[in-house]
């Protein structure tokens, strides 16, 4: 069964960093492009990252550009978000997805951004 587990979320003031954690498993998870993604109170969920099954990486959001990397280790079916000078409107649930047949998802950590 496919399953994503993220963690990492939290509190954290302006300025400050957080490094978001996803465990995937239920599918080979070395071959498909993983992406975060995130949902602010009274906002559209939107495409944060992705990065491909060999490492090359997409910052999708111009909001976070120069601030966020994703990053992932195939050998333990993970995936990372490290996010730095992090801004009250990074406040979000942020979610793990891939494609497999559908597009799936985690459960969602929360981060909030607030001094």
């Amino acid at each position: 069964q496919v399953q994503f587990v993220e963690s990492g979320g939290g509190l954290v003031q302006p300025g400050g960093s957080l490094r978001l954690s996803c465990a995937a498993s239920g599918f080979t998870f070395s071959t498909v492009t993983m992406s975060w993604y995130r949902q602010g109170p009274g906002k559209e969920r939107e495409l944060v990252a992705s990065i491909t099954s060999a490492g090359g990486s997409t910052i999708a959001a111009d909001s976070v550009k120069g601030r966020f990397t994703i990053s992932r280790d195939n050998a333990k079916n993970m995936v990372y978000l490290q996010m730095n000078s992090l801004k009250p409107e990074d406040t979000a649930m942020y979610y793990c997805s891939t494609y497999v047949g559908r597009r799936r998802w985690g459960q969602g950590t929360q981060v909030t951004v607030s001094s």
